[in-house]
């Protein structure tokens, strides 16, 4: 059963449950410069984008430090899905991410 993430507006996303809600207000503070890296890191691959792991290796960061921040991004509308995939490292398809000015428009090639 998948729960649903709650985003405060900006913030890091919780579970609702105690411990969750504890790491986003921990992870609060630094949220704004992590954010701005994954961001200027899609926004650096351009209309090719970038997968999880993709931006996890530009930034040395471990991959699962990556998908939270995407989340954030997306719900705040500052990276969107390309509609692409890419392989993992572990050979599952990923999201390529961009930002939205890299968008084709409807029936563009």
């Amino acid at each position: 059963m998948t729960e649903l993430l709650h985003y405060a507006k900006g913030g890091a996303g919780h579970r609702g449950v105690d411990t969750s809600v504890e790491g986003a207000e921990h992870i609060q503070p630094a949220l704004p410069r992590l954010q701005s890296m994954v961001l200027r890191t899609i926004g650096d691959a351009g209309p090719e984008g970038a997968t999880g792991d993709e931006i996890a290796g530009r930034l040395q960061w471990e991959k699962f430090r990556v998908r939270p921040r995407t989340s954030e991004l997306r719900v705040a509308g500052k990276i969107v899905d390309s509609g692409k995939r890419r392989k993992s490292s572990a050979g599952i398809s990923s999201i390529v991410w961009i930002t939205p000015d890299h968008l084709l428009p409807t029936g563009a090639n």
